[in-house]
């Protein structure tokens, strides 16, 4: 099997059992919706951060194939992670994004690495990313 055919079987069973998808019913969580005009995408980002930590991060949300994948991938991705280590992440999945070479902890969010091939869909990718860091933004804003 050709690493292209492993990357899409990974991306599509991200987008058909995502990880990660739905809301938290109750306690404290960072609520972010983004969304891409360009093609439509949106995203409901809630994580729970406690003592600088991501507890949980769940999502909801509509879109292509590149951007709820991408959604699952970070909201598994982040759980446990300092605000730190997360933001590390999110950095590096944009220096992916540009082509550059990254390795994850989580191997899966490597099978986007194709996804730099096709500048339109860059946004479709990053959009929970962005999600991310403007969560965590928030959050940082509320701690001070």
């Amino acid at each position: 099997m050709q690493l292209d055919d492993l990357y899409r079987r990974v991306i599509m069973d991200h987008y058909k059992t995502p990880r990660n998808r739905g809301k938290f019913e109750s306690g404290e969580a960072v609520t972010i919706d983004l969304n891409n005009p360009t093609c439509g995408d949106k995203i409901s980002l809630q994580m729970q951060v406690e003592d600088g930590i991501v507890k949980l991060a769940k999502f909801t949300g509509e879109g292509c194939s590149i951007s709820l994948s991408s959604a699952s991938m970070m909201t598994d991705a982040v759980k446990g992670k300092t605000i730190e280590e997360a933001l590390k992440m999110a950095d590096d999945f944009s220096s992916l994004m540009k082509g550059g070479s990254v390795e994850f902890e989580y191997e899966d969010i490597e099978a986007l690495s194709g996804v730099n091939k096709f500048p339109a869909r860059i946004k479709c990718a990053t959009l929970a990313w962005n999600a991310l860091r403007k969560g965590i933004e928030h959050t940082q804003k509320s701690d001070n």
